[in-house]
């Protein structure tokens, strides 16, 4: 199907309806990630599954302050000049995530292109410190690519995180223009670094689906992907944070048939779990994912 080329928004198919979620339990995480001056990629990337999520009693931390050194054309969370990091972040993090009584996490961040270390070390700080305090908490880690640089890398897979997950977000055509200051081959090398480094790991990765792209180039996107080591995949409709231009459109929705299709060649592709629908984010009911990826390890 042609890329639609109208410049007003598309409306909303009916299968993004969702329950209004218990306002209650939404206002209890709201309440405690302000008080503890956390941010969530929930919040600051306008998840459309905030609502469910929060009601669960579960939030994706993003840690290193919210602005971002990089402006995806794909990406709600802010960019610009960021602040200092944190230190009491890791800590702060740590709290919540016992407040909470989570068996399991994502923490993800923004890109941190201002910092020598881009940011490794304040990962590995808040891995430390949640194991600190929630020992039994399994932690999956949502990174930026840090240049592809071999001692970063090293640094967070030394900390052993059960998941290590970065996305390809879209095809290899179109990520020049989605995330111009990221680079298509460059994030297929740092997944396939991870997966030697740690090889105890799970290695994981997403994209999103509505750019414009074709059925060729996805099933290569996959291939690529599973080539690099990586046993778990999620696909998404990427829905546009704005009508500005400085975001990407979207070009068509996929329908849910079309994503069960996507899950199908994954699964036989040799992915271990591949969550596909329109409403699939990277972080979302990311324990589900972890847990299939172990049984089909026994």
């Amino acid at each position: 199907m042609p890329p639609i080329t109208t410049n007003k928004p598309l409306p909303l198919p009916s299968w993004f309806r969702q329950n209004i979620p218990d306002i209650t339990k939404v206002r209890k995480i709201k309440n405690l990630v302000r008080t503890s001056s956390l941010h969530t990629v929930c919040e600051s990337a306008r998840c459309p599954n905030l609502g469910q999520c929060w009601e669960q009693g579960i939030a994706t931390f993003m840690i290193l302050g919210e602005i971002c050194t990089r402006a995806c054309r794909f990406c709600a969370v802010k960019s610009g000049r960021p602040l200092e990091v944190d230190l009491h972040e890791p800590h702060h993090t740590a709290l919540a995530i016992k407040e909470l009584n989570l068996k399991y996490v994502v923490i993800t961040s923004v890109a941190r292109d201002d910092l020598p270390d881009e940011g490794v070390d304040q990962f590995v700080r808040t891995i430390h410190a949640i194991r600190a305090l929630t020992p039994q908490t399994k932690i999956e880690v949502l990174i930026p690519d840090f240049s592809n640089k071999m001692h970063l890398l090293k640094k967070l897979t030394d900390a052993r995180p059960e998941v290590i997950s970065h996305n390809l977000e879209t095809v290899k055509r179109l990520s020049p223009d989605v995330r111009s200051k990221a680079d298509y081959a460059r994030s297929l090398a740092v997944l396939k670094t991870c997966h030697q480094l740690a090889p105890a790991s799970i290695i994981k990765s997403g994209f999103m689906v509505g750019f414009g792209e074709t059925y060729a180039e996805i099933l290569q996107l996959m291939q690529d992907l599973h080539e690099t080591g990586c046993s778990m995949l999620t696909i998404g409709q990427y829905l546009a944070p704005s009508t500005s231009r400085r975001h990407f459109k979207v070009t068509r929705f996929i329908t849910p048939k079309e994503f069960e299709e996507y899950r199908t060649i994954g699964l036989n592709m040799g992915f271990k779990h591949v969550q596909s629908s329109p409403l699939t984010r990277s972080s979302f009911i990311a324990e589900k994912g972890y847990q299939k990826c172990l049984s089909t390890q026994k």
